[in-house]
């Protein structure tokens, strides 16, 4: 022991007497934290997180590569190791004792980084700091053990000097220690995680910004672990003392051995794709933690009050600060001005009803549909509309959770997906006509994703209680018998009450499909939490809607659809030609809808459509009724169905409202926080208000007197994050 602690305090003297390892150290990471912090403007939003973590990782690679490999090799070369080898030592303390300076030498950087960034730039410290310090350690250590494999297997300084480079730079500029890899294609990303620098990067950031711990990042840290010990033991078998003493140029591949971990590791996320995932969740974070200042915009808060010039702070995705009036200098509040005179700020908006699955139109060919990419593309295409959040009603049951998942989490980017369903039908009830055409094994599968057909009360009170533990977000029951050419089986009344009530007692809300006045006299009555359609068939009586307001229940008129079958039933595809449905797509899409609409194949459905007696003014009627005896109103589309495409559908459904006689503000109220309201969310979306998310919408005009304004789209801000609009369509 005498021995190791002897050579670790040479070892550091004569470490500290090196320029080079002064320079690779501390000076070498700190101008790239100088650098870096002008140059991202480490004041603001998550930069700083970001570039503690760059300047960490660019410090661990010198430490351990240069100034243990390079070290090791310049030793032996100026015939210092040969001094040790007459003494009674064996290289197993020159070995630790190189470790252990390491370490030494660089946690003082590690802990001043910290400090620099939270005295500096007002970085927080960190939750998980021991975390982040331990698998630091681990990070140095490995690096180091890496480091003296390339010094034993080099035959000179040369060597060792390609080597190191080969094995440096690579991790330098893809690991994401100096390039973000936001900027990689995703085949890129795979390639990075069989290195190592690559975890150490996810890892950090995952600590700081996600608050893990090390258990959390496990596999990486015991791969880190085994890089160690591994490295350790074969520098051990490799070592010598003298330059004369040569190694066979196949003694490199002994490199490989070291990381090996990092190799199966990377091949196991090449199968998984798991950190690549949190990678792009984590990228995602720190778009969103950027800090800006709206100033001069009209606001329409959500709930009906409106600032006529004031400014917005986010930071950290969040809304800070609402001003009336000018605001603060942004520079006071280390802000990126965003002007905004003569443009009104938003709420995100809300669409309450939409099915993902579905096209809304006609492909070229629509054997090669496939509905995941789809379901994706549309949420982007509610993104880029400045629809920030959108309720799916009836969507394949794993699909949609899949999907939910990957954009909620961030590794995608689009609209906030709450899920409502499988459809709680009859058997041979609305729903499930969609399948009757298919084989039997297959009709099966889609219909145990897309309905619930209870055969008894106790069996839906089973199906309710199930779905409550699938983590949906809400509960939908189907009442609509149908008419004219369109009739199905209705559901029992006993069955749909137990739905109701297990709905309740589970806290999920109750949507109810509705279409004539028998329809929403039931629901009403087992006190759904919003009716969807109201009636295109027959005007709801005045006491209803009253009953409706006692009851806080939300009307979904979903006019959209009816305007859709309408001009579908016509052959009219003046629904397509809008500015921001062309912009959307898919081009194909809209094509292929076009062709098929003057075709003869849809002739017979756009004659069967025509026969049912759907009535767009007498939902436009009774939506106005509703308003006037004060029901709260919410905007669904019924995105998916003939001519409705996913995308800037509220936008046409407040229109349609205020083209009825409903005030603009009211129609914006509904589609921002009564919406916001229906799906529980109010708390962090649907108003501009501080802690909400930054889900922001600014528009050029003032749509509460011209309500097309909506449609002149200036800028979408999501979670905090400027979005690039262009760009929604190009994620892979």
């Amino acid at each position: 022991m005498k021995s190791y602690i002897a050579l670790i305090q040479l070892d550091l003297k004569l470490a500290l007497r090196q320029k080079s390892v002064l320079f690779f150290n501390y000076m070498f990471p700190l101008i790239f934290f100088v650098v870096f912090a002008q140059a991202m403007h480490g004041d603001r939003g998550n930069a700083m997180t970001q570039i503690v973590t760059m300047v960490i990782i660019i410090g661990v690679l010198g430490n351990g590569l240069f100034g243990a490999g390079m070290r090791a090799v310049q030793e032996r070369e100026s015939n210092v190791l040969r001094r040790y080898k007459v003494t009674p030592i064996t290289p197993a303390p020159i070995l630790i004792s190189a470790t252990v300076v390491g370490w030494i030498l660089f946690m003082p950087l590690v802990l001043f980084m910290f400090c620099a960034a939270h005295f500096g730039y007002g970085m927080p410290w960190p939750e998980r700091l021991g975390s982040i310090l331990l698998f630091a350690t681990l990070a140095i250590l490995a690096f180091r053990a890496i480091g003296m494999i390339l010094a034993a297997v080099a035959n000179s300084m040369q060597e060792s000097q390609i080597l190191v480079q080969l094995i440096y730079l690579p991790m330098l500029f893809l690991s994401g220690a100096t390039f973000p890899t936001s900027m990689f294609p995703s085949w890129l990303l795979i390639v990075t995680q069989f290195l190592p620098a690559t975890y150490l990067v996810s890892g950090l950031e995952g600590m700081m910004l996600r608050q893990e711990s090390l258990l959390a990042n496990g596999f990486p840290a015991l791969a880190l672990l085994i890089t160690v010990f591994v490295g350790l033991f074969i520098s051990y078998k490799l070592f010598r003392w003298e330059k004369e003493e040569k190694i066979r140029g196949s003694a490199k591949l002994w490199v490989g051995a070291v990381l090996l971990p990092f190799i199966v590791l990377g091949l196991w996320q090449a199968h998984t794709k798991q950190n690549v995932a949190k990678t792009k969740m984590l990228n995602r974070q720190l778009a969103r933690g950027e800090t800006y200042l709206i100033r001069g915009a009209r606001i329409f808060v959500g709930d009906g009050k409106v600032i006529e010039s004031g400014a917005i702070l986010i930071r950290g995705g969040k809304i800070a600060e609402v001003y009336e009036g000018e605001g603060p200098d942004p520079k006071m509040v280390k802000a990126t001005p965003i002007e905004a005179a003569g443009k009104t700020v938003l709420p995100g908006l809300i669409d309450v009803h939409v099915h993902l699955v579905a096209p809304g139109g006609f492909y070229p060919d629509m054997s090669k549909y496939d509905p995941e990419p789809h379901m994706l593309r549309n949420l982007a295409a509610y993104l880029y509309s400045g629809v920030t959040a959108v309720r799916s009603v009836g969507d394949p049951l794993d699909l949609v959770l899949k999907v939910r998942s990957g954009v909620n989490n961030g590794e995608r980017l689009g609209a906030e997906l709450f899920t409502c369903g499988p459809l709680f039908t009859a058997q041979g009830g609305h729903g499930t006509e969609y399948f009757k055409d298919m084989p039997p094994n297959i009709r099966e599968q889609a219909q145990a994703q897309f309905t619930r057909v209870p055969a008894s009360a106790d069996e839906a009170r089973r199906m309710v209680d199930e779905l409550k533990h699938s983590d949906l977000d809400c509960i939908k029951a189907v009442l609509e018998a149908g008419a004219g050419s369109r009739v199905f089986n209705r559901l029992d009344s006993a069955i749909f009450q137990a739905i109701a009530q297990e709905s309740h007692a589970q806290g999920l809300p109750l949507a109810v499909h509705t279409g004539d006045v028998r329809d929403v006299t039931d629901a009403v009555s087992a006190e759904a939490d919003s009716i969807e359609h109201g009636s295109f068939l027959e005007a709801i009586p005045d006491p209803l809607f009253r009953q409706m307001v006692s009851q806080k229940t939300f009307y979904d008129p979903t006019l959209s659809v009816g305007e859709g079958f309408r001009d579908f039933a016509a052959g009219k595809t003046d629904l397509l030609k809008r500015s921001l449905v062309q912009q959307v797509g898919p081009a194909d899409l809209i094509e292929g809808t076009e062709k098929a609409m003057s075709s003869k194949d849809i002739e017979p459905i756009r004659q069967r459509i025509a026969q049912f007696p759907l009535n767009l003014d007498i939902g436009t009627q009774n939506l106005l009724r509703a308003y006037r005896d004060g029901v709260t109103l919410v905007t669904g589309s019924d995105a998916g169905n003939f001519l409705v495409l996913h995308g800037p559908t509220v936008q046409h459904e407040l229109a349609l409202w205020v083209q009825a006689g409903i005030p603009p503000a009211v129609a914006l109220q509904a589609a921002t926080y009564n919406a916001a309201r229906l799906l529980r969310a109010e708390n962090h979306i649907g108003s501009i208000r501080v802690g909400n998310d930054a889900d922001l919408l600014l528009v050029d005009g003032n749509p509460l007197e011209d309500i097309t304004a909506v449609e002149r789209i200036s800028i979408v801000v999501f979670k905090g994050e400027q979005l690039d609009r262009s760009d929604l369509f190009n994620q892979e």
